[in-house]
């Protein structure tokens, strides 16, 4: 929270600025100024560097730029606008972002920013280089003190806390691994999954200990230690077995002759130590060495993070996750984007407004009324995995909750303290399919439950007993998808519906995977598993206000899955982060590309559509497609909408590659097969034509039997190609087999020049490259074409107007685009122009071919990098974008979302209509 100090300090310096704003005179003062006064860095001087020298053509000069966080500023006068072009000493129109991106070429891979930002005194507009053809975030001046939350990036590189958090939590992690490593090998039939329970089971136990001597839970720091220590490495097992029994005994029903030291254990209970059945091997002195020195003496387990440490335990000790290699754990930062716009935002905003009561009695009403509300509320995680948001989400309530005993206590010893910790583990429920997972997932629980009472006790300045531990039954193992969730929590008792239910296509499913799957969504395919959690929730919250928020694959917003799949859902959305990379993997570093979406059977006042985390938008409505739009569905179609040439898929080989020249064999083929040159035609598929790759191919479709019979390497080929056909599982491909010379599908015009328009292509670039080819130039099915499209068509198709419909509705590979001729292009509304208009983009158009021609050793992958763009092809694109947004009738001031939503009216009220049957 801003104190009052704080916001005075704010105030002055938006009082200070509003009317200043020389370029070269006081922008190193106005970061100063920022940074220390209102940011509150130490030594703003040392802190951010300026005019730091780039060499390009001529040398260029940074304005600003922070190391530590990696931001990179562009500072500009007070009368400049950020978004319009300024003419440069070349000659070329750029905007103060694309100025910067100028030196970004050149700067040491170490120094390429993280942010940049461009800013006239008056306005920051920050473009996250993890999407750099996103639309900025907007800071104004005027608005600083209510938003410089959003500026809060300059100053964090990360949380040291969390970053701590999980540093520990994952050496836990491979503490726990080597221990599982050599107890497995102690174990008589190690493959036995009776055996495998045990030892996961045995592992959870032994971290238990481990972190209860020091937690304090077993009142002596170090007591687990002294205590294994004692025995004889041959007398290690049954000391376990003894510990493990003692921890579940009441002590009234204990030995009264038991040993001491065993003696004084305190009773654990909740189910954690009750199996006595579980096997317990032997222990080697390299196993009894690990717990007490690397695992003992050597580390701090009450510095872990429930949270992570629930998930990387569990994938440590799940086979299948150690299987796939590395350690899987969801960010606490990911989860909150979650969590904190479902619920968590709002409840601290109330708190903040309890706060500011000046009657103190009845604050402290407020206090009390407000405690036993987060002591209300329930939540369900149904594909909940190892707990890990339960146990942020009990941890985030528990804090709160803290909060208020501070604000009720005052900092005094509080004397009543019945009933003083209302947040319980009993609130969360989840279903979770591994059983292993569902014991970790109420460790991890019991840990956060400990941590938290500690901070408590520091409140209270009283000692509160967290033994025994209460009997946890609210974490089930299920299928989720089998399981009516109402049968492990109550409707009527539900308020929210969160997680990070699994992602799996329908082709990588199991067969009771996709039994559920077809039970759910009769009828259809294709749809991934998460698809299922979000149909259940549908369902479940119907006349409530249950509030759900889900991760998903960013492939349900997308392509032809939308219209597949949104048509069973009819819920709202509330609140959705757009695509990102939700970063699971701590080893390898993997990411998949995810959305999340927050949605209820009741709109909310405000809905919320976010870029990234200080960057977003308030919303009318978000659709489908996660824009600010109507609830529009485009549909696949086989014909386009419009009145335009139809757009076919490339030639089909389906030949083994028996058809196909590579370039190195080109040479050796034509020397030694020199009369087959005739058939050779240059090959291009997608990655061909973007990158300028030779490839060539056998085209026969004209070729005389007789020919054929004196060309001997060619007759081989296609007789490797007949035998591919005739070998493949698929009977769609085996009838080729009968025309062995031929591509199995033909779409090539003759004597035609076309469109080529690459099927998957890199979202870095702005523009998806398309151009112009011969018809000598035959092209594989990894790019579509249109025949016979004119100057005007490629200027509409080359256009931002059609790159922003792209982005909405074409699917995605990873996070390229997946250019659909169904959806995207025969849906594409196309603009009615004057002649005038239509005349100016032929203009524009043919300037953008002739700008490539100007670098014809550049490929165009070379000539659409963002980095290496010419300036003429740069100022061509701009150019006839303004032609085609003219012509559509658009303003260069609309973001792209705005003029999404125009584009699918337009398709709305085209397909209402009926213009085309």
């Amino acid at each position: 929270m801003i104190n009052n100090e704080h916001k005075q300090s704010i105030k002055q310096f938006i009082e200070y600025w509003k009317d200043r704003g020389s370029e070269r005179a006081e922008s190193q003062k106005f970061w100063l100024n920022l940074l220390g006064d209102v940011l509150g860095v130490a030594n703003p001087t040392e802190y951010i560097s300026f005019e730091d020298p780039v060499m390009m053509n001529n040398t260029g000069f940074i304005d600003g730029y922070i190391d530590s966080t990696k931001v990179l500023i562009e500072q500009k006068g007070k009368n400049k606008n950020l978004r319009d072009g300024i003419r440069q000493s070349d000659g070329s129109l750029l905007s103060p972002f694309q100025q910067a991106k100028r030196y970004v070429v050149d700067l040491p891979r170490s120094k390429h920013p993280r942010f940049i930002i461009t800013c006239n005194f008056k306005e920051f507009l920050i473009y996250d280089m993890e999407k750099p053809q996103g639309e900025p975030q907007s800071v104004l001046l005027e608005n600083l003190e209510k938003e410089l939350y959003r500026l809060q990036f300059l100053v964090d590189s990360e949380n040291e806390h969390i970053k701590k958090e999980t540093e520990v939590s994952i050496k836990s992690g491979e503490l726990v691994g080597n221990l599982y490593n050599l107890l497995i090998n102690q174990y008589k039939d190690p493959t036995n999954p009776k055996t495998l329970e045990s030892l996961n089971m045995f592992c959870v136990r032994i971290v238990f200990c481990l972190y209860a001597e020091d937690a304090g839970i077993f009142g002596k720091h170090g007591k687990f230690h002294d205590y294994l220590a004692s025995f004889h490495i041959k007398d290690t097992r049954k000391a376990m077995i003894d510990l493990f029994r003692i921890l579940d005994q009441r002590p009234e029903e204990r030995d009264p002759y038991e040993d001491d030291i065993l003696a004084s254990f305190p009773y654990v209970n909740g189910g954690l130590f009750a199996d006595e059945n579980i096997e317990i091997p032997h222990l080697t002195e390299d196993i009894v060495n690990l717990i007490l020195r690397n695992a003992s003496e050597d580390f701090d387990w009450s510095e872990i993070s429930p949270t992570i440490f629930g998930a990387v335990f569990e994938s440590t000790l799940n086979p299948e996750t150690r299987h796939a290699g590395g350690m899987h754990y969801t960010s606490i930062q990911n989860i909150h984007k979650v969590i904190d716009n479902l619920f968590l935002n709002d409840l601290k905003a109330e708190f903040n407004t309890i706060l500011e009561t000046k009657v103190e009695k009845t604050k402290n009403l407020k206090l009390r009324n407000f405690q036993e509300k987060l002591a209300s509320l329930t939540f369900l995680d149904p594909a909940c995995g190892s707990g890990n948001f339960l146990t942020e989400t009990y941890l985030s309530l528990r804090k709160l909750e803290n909060e208020i005993l501070l604000a009720l206590s005052h900092g005094q010893t509080m004397l009543d303290l019945e009933g003083v910790i209302q947040v319980k583990i009993h609130q969360f429920y989840g279903i979770e399919i591994n059983d292993f997972a569902t014991i970790v997932a109420k460790t991890a629980l019991w840990i956060a439950e400990s941590q938290m009472m500690k901070q408590t006790e520091e409140i209270v300045h009283m000692n509160l007993n967290f033994l025994p531990l209460k009997s946890y039954a609210n974490i089930v193992c299920a299928n989720a998808l089998d399981t009516p969730w109402e049968d492990i929590v109550p409707k009527h008792k539900l308020n929210y519906i969160m997680g990070n239910p699994p992602f799996l296509g329908f082709t990588y499913m199991d067969i009771k995977q996709k039994e559920n799957m077809l039970k759910i969504f009769p009828k259809t395919k294709n749809l991934d598993f998460v698809c299922a959690w979000y149909k259940k929730a549908n369902d479940l919250i119907k006349g409530s206000r249950i509030e759900c928020g889900f991760v998903s694959t960013n492939s349900i917003t997308q392509g032809e899955t939308v219209s597949s799949f949104w048509k069973f859902l009819d819920f709202k959305i509330n609140f959705a982060y757009k695509t990102f990379n939700w970063t699971s993997e701590v080893s390898q570093k993997a990411a998949v590309h995810c959305v999340i979406i927050g949605f209820a059977d009741f709109n909310r006042v405000e809905k919320f559509l976010y870029f990234s985390d200080d960057n977003f938008v308030k919303c009318k409505n978000i659709n489908p497609y996660l824009i600010d739009g109507e609830n529009i569905i485009i549909e696949s179609r086989n014909k386009p909408l419009y009145e335009v040439n139809k757009m076919i898929y490339g030639n089909k080989p389906a030949d083994g590659g028996n058809l196909i020249i590579e370039n190195d064999d080109y040479e050796d083929f034509i020397k030694r097969e020199p009369n087959a040159i005739k058939f050779i035609r240059p090959l291009l598929g997608a990655t061909e034509y973007i990158n300028n790759k030779k490839r060539w191919c056998l085209w026969l479709k004209d070729a005389k039997p007789n020919e054929l019979t004196k060309l001997p390497l060619v007759l081989d080929r296609v007789k490797k190609c007949k035998e591919s056909r005739l070998s493949s599982i698929a009977a769609g491909i085996r009838k080729f087999s009968e025309t062995p010379t031929l591509f199995a599908q033909i779409t090539q015009p003759d004597y035609v020049d076309f469109i080529i328009i690459p099927r998957v292509s890199s979202e870095r670039r702005k523009y998806i490259p398309i151009g112009f080819l011969d018809s000598n130039f035959i092209v594989s099915d990894a790019v579509q074409i249109v025949p016979n499209a004119t100057i005007y068509d490629f200027g509409i198709l080359t256009s931002n107007v059609h790159m922003a419909w792209v982005k909405i509705t074409c699917g995605r590979l990873k996070s390229d685009y997946r250019y659909s001729k169904d959806v995207v292009y025969n849906n594409f509304p196309w603009c009615s122009p004057t002649d005038i208009q239509k005349a100016k983009i032929e203009q524009t158009a043919q300037a953008i071919l002739d700008a490539r021609a100007m670098y014809p050793g550049s490929s165009l992958a070379d000539l659409y990098n963002e980095l290496t763009m010419p300036k003429e092809l740069r100022k061509a694109h701009q150019d006839n974008d303004r032609a085609v947004m003219s012509a559509y009738g658009f303003t260069t001031k609309m973001t792209e979302s705005e003029c999404v939503a125009e584009l699918m009216k337009m398709y709305k009220e085209k397909v209402e209509n009926n213009v085309v049957k």
